[in-house]
């Protein structure tokens, strides 16, 4: 049985308390990192041969990176805030700092980097905001860093569903290269749960069922998506928040619905 469920764990020297390589997935393209940072705790890196977009899922927080500086940026300090965040674009081959002016949850979302791009801030009104869905379907959607804006890998947005009601769902699958039907992504999704001591479920299954398995997944832990449908459950009286991360060999986000489902979408 696959372990698609990555853990967090106590704060390393860096604040690190999750992370995801492509090695330790077992996949080409996407890497992914959470960061809990203290208030006046610094965090340098840099991007190798990757680019990266440093969500600033709460708190405030210094940054600087190719040769640009944003101060005293950040505003909701919960993701359950739903206003959409502050993040950083950094092209590769660069360096970055974070300095928290606050406690921080900071998540760095990593893919292949060709330097094509400068860095950035995304504000939050630069973020597109989406109700998607109807019923016990909907969801708010902010897309963070979709394909129509300036990257060489990356697709970031986060997703809140509402206690009761489902998300990624009718469930969808890119897993092929087979444009313009749909593309080949891996994906990752970061949890957070409120209140806390709740759980959602996943599921995450193929076509011919070699991989199924549905997941209650905690507060704070991620789910890898190699391949497969991948709906996600809210369960009554817990809201959930996910940030997904995407990347492929074509920055293009096409989908295919489980064919069971696809009548919903009529």
């Amino acid at each position: 049985m696959p372990n698609l469920i990555v853990p967090s764990t106590a704060p390393d020297g860096d604040g690190c308390v999750l992370s995801i390589t492509p090695e330790s997935a077992g996949w080409e393209y996407v890497g992914f990192e959470v960061y809990r940072l203290s208030e006046g705790q610094t965090l340098s890196r840099g991007t190798g041969d990757k680019e990266a977009a440093l969500v600033l899922l709460s708190g405030r927080a210094d940054v600087k990176a190719g040769g640009e500086r944003w101060d005293n940026i950040g505003q909701r300090m919960s993701v359950f805030e739903k206003t959409p965040p502050y993040t950083v674009y950094v092209p590769s081959q660069e360096q970055y700092e974070v300095t928290a002016l606050t406690e921080l949850e900071l998540a760095v979302c990593l893919a292949p980097g060709l330097g094509n791009h400068k860095a950035r801030l995304i504000a939050p009104e630069d973020v597109g905001v989406e109700n998607r869905g109807s019923g016990s379907m909907s969801r708010l959607v902010h897309n963070i860093l979709p394909e129509q804006k300036p990257a060489d890998s990356l697709l970031v947005v986060e997703v809140f569903t509402d206690g009761g009601n489902w998300s990624s769902y009718p469930p969808h699958k890119h897993d092929r290269d087979e444009l313009p039907e749909e593309s080949r992504l891996e994906e990752t999704y970061y949890f957070r749960v409120q209140p806390e001591q709740g759980f959602a479920v996943q599921r995450v299954y193929n076509d011919d069922r070699s991989l199924d398995e549905t997941m209650a997944v905690k507060d704070g832990q991620a789910v890898m998506v190699p391949e497969g449908y991948h709906p996600v459950s809210a369960p009554p009286g817990y809201d959930v928040y996910y940030l997904n991360v995407m990347a492929g060999p074509k920055r293009i986000w096409k989908f295919r619905n489980d064919p069971d489902y696809d009548w919903l979408m009529k």
